[in-house]
């Protein structure tokens, strides 16, 4: 049809022009609203800045045609062919390209905001800065797209096929990914926040720097996927494939990482504070200085992870095995301040072999003080309270107070991991300041929790010594003696405690008093087989560290942890020139 004819017919009134043959035309700037063109042939036809508003193009085809800045609100183009069309700058907002050919197709600065594309091909299609805003994009196909800075608000790729496709600086807010196929794609700085990306394929995917916040990755397959930089606040990360992803520097703040698979991930540097890892793998994991800040372990496995360097104030673990991890170092603070971890812990060395993980099970630190005389426990407490108000969340416990050759050491527990030398250090040049804050404010003190002197009140004497036992008794006695000597010349720690615990139970039974034995016998024996025996010298030290709390702080006990703390004075005592 000559294009003189068909534009006077449409003038005239008509608009079914159905399956018209236009090849070539040039109908640039034409008035075309609510024209039928179903079937009809456009192919290379020059419809730029046509106004086609309303028309039904329903299988058409516009095979090269030129649309640029062509106007089609609420046009129908169902199964039309577009094949390498020039449409950058169209608008094409809220009409219906169901099914249609786009391949190749050039969409810059294009306006589909609200267009059903389901099902649409649009392999390597050019929609860069396009706006696709609530699109619909069920199942389409956009192998190696271009939607880079593109907006595709709460519009849905759901089951689409987005393979290599670019999107970078995209922006797909609350965008439906379900399923999607986004393996190998560049989606470098995107903008996901809140985005539904469940059971999607992003094996390999290019995610660096970019904005994942709050949304779903739940069974999504991010294998060797690059997330270095990006930020993943608050995202359900749920039985996610994450092997061998790069996840150096990412924020994964009070993620949900229930059931999620990291074997081999890279993780330096990463924040994990506040992240739920229940049943996570992270075998073989680098996790070299993350930051663990109240994060929440459960039966995470650990096996070859890298953990040295890591912050974990305030971590929870519950069924975690560390016995496998590699870790020279923690820090158990983060200084809020400077942004940076502090408390180094163990201080001026590495951990040895497996003492990172006793100390985990206890999820405590024990804190040596030495004073060079007996303390004074009213200013001890004063002091050990101000220390608790310097170090956060930090609750300290008497575990033990032992004067040895003119030294008198006292043990403390914390409720988590700290730099002990650096706090008894604290308490040591904090505890003169204090006595002098007591002495001079004692009155004031004592007033304030209302203590009040006693004048008349009745102490008990000291109960005398008890009389030499009677002959079968000290018998009894003197054969109970040799037997613990020659037990504990004989066992080891782990056999040995039970068996001497039995007999100083049974002349307790008998009436005869065990604190010499306790004190003297038991402590002295210990003491030179240890002396003598390197190895005997070890077991001690690791049945003090691995022993259940009973034992521990039983008779036995308390001699087997004095005779390891003589063995330690003995090693720090200077030489005599």
């Amino acid at each position: 049809m000559q294009i003189e004819q068909f534009l006077t017919l449409y003038r005239q009134g008509k608009r079914d022009f159905a399956h018209t043959d236009l090849n070539g035309a040039n109908l640039s700037g034409a008035n075309l609203r609510d024209i039928d063109l179903t079937g009809a042939n456009l192919t290379g036809a020059n419809l730029r800045w046509a106004s086609l508003n309303n028309s039904k193009l329903t299988g058409a085809c516009l095979r090269q045609a030129d649309l640029h800045n062509a106007t089609l609100t609420r046009a129908n183009l169902d199964q039309a062919i577009l094949t390498r069309a020039e449409l950058s700058k169209v608008d094409l907002r809220f009409s219906s390209l169901s099914a249609a050919d786009l391949n190749w197709a050039i969409l810059q600065d294009a306006d589909l905001t609200g267009a059903n594309l389901r099902g649409a091909k649009l392999d390597r299609v050019n929609l860069e800065r396009a706006k696709l805003n609530n699109v619909e994009l069920e199942s389409a196909e956009l192998m190696e797209a271009n939607l880079a800075r593109s907006s595709s608000i709460e519009a849905n790729f759901s089951g689409a096929n987005l393979r290599e496709a670019c999107l970078e600086e995209a922006n797909l807010r609350q965008a439906n990914l379900v399923k999607a196929n986004l393996t190998e794609a560049n989606l470098n700085n995107v903008y996901l926040r809140g985005a539904n990306l469940q059971e999607a394929d992003l094996h390999r995917t290019i995610l660096t720097n970019a904005d994942l916040s709050e949304s779903n990755f739940d069974r999504a397959d991010l294998s060797r996927a690059n997330l270095a930089g990006a930020y993943l606040l608050k995202v359900s990360l749920r039985n996610a494939y994450l092997v061998r992803a790069d996840l150096q520097d990412v924020y994964l703040l009070q993620t949900d990482l229930t059931e999620a698979n990291l074997r081999g991930a890279s993780l330096n540097r990463a924040d994990l504070s506040g992240a739920y890892l229940k049943d996570v793998i992270l075998s073989e994991a680098n996790l070299a200085d993350v930051y663990l800040m109240k994060s929440h372990l459960v039966r995470t496995n650990l096996d070859g992870a890298e953990l040295t360097g890591c912050c974990i104030e305030g971590w929870e673990l519950e069924e975690v095995d560390l016995s496998k991890v590699k870790c020279n170092y923690i820090y158990t603070r983060f200084n809020y301040e400077t942004k940076s971890k502090s408390d180094r812990y163990p201080v001026g060395r590495d951990f040895g072999p497996g003492e990172f993980a006793n100390p985990n099970r206890e999820n405590n630190a024990v804190i040596e003080v030495r004073f060079s005389q007996p303390p004074n426990w009213e200013v001890l407490v004063f002091t050990l309270t101000q220390v608790e108000l310097e170090c956060a969340n930090v609750q300290l416990q008497v575990k033990s107070y032992l004067q040895s050759e003119g030294q008198y050491q006292l043990q403390l527990t914390a409720n988590r991991f700290v730099n002990a030398k650096l706090l008894s250090e604290r308490i040591l040049s904090l505890y003169p300041e204090m006595g002098n804050r007591v002495t001079n404010n004692r009155e004031t003190i004592l007033k304030l929790l209302k203590i009040n002197k006693q004048e008349n009140l009745q102490v008990e004497p000291s109960p005398k010594p008890l009389p030499a036992p009677p002959d079968r008794r000290s018998r009894t006695y003197q054969q109970v003696i040799s037997q613990i000597r020659a037990i504990v010349i004989s066992q080891p720690p782990e056999e040995f405690v039970m068996s001497i615990e039995r007999l100083l139970n049974f002349l307790q039974q008998e009436g005869i008093s065990t604190r010499e034995i306790q004190r003297k016998i038991l402590i002295e024996t210990i003491f030179k087989r240890a002396k003598k025996n390197e190895e005997f010298r070890k077991k001690l030290v690791l049945w003090e560290a691995t022993a259940e709390e009973a034992e521990r702080f039983s008779l036995v006990g308390e001699a087997i942890r004095a005779s390891v703390t003589m063995l330690d004075a003995e090693v720090l005592r200077p030489e005599s020139s």
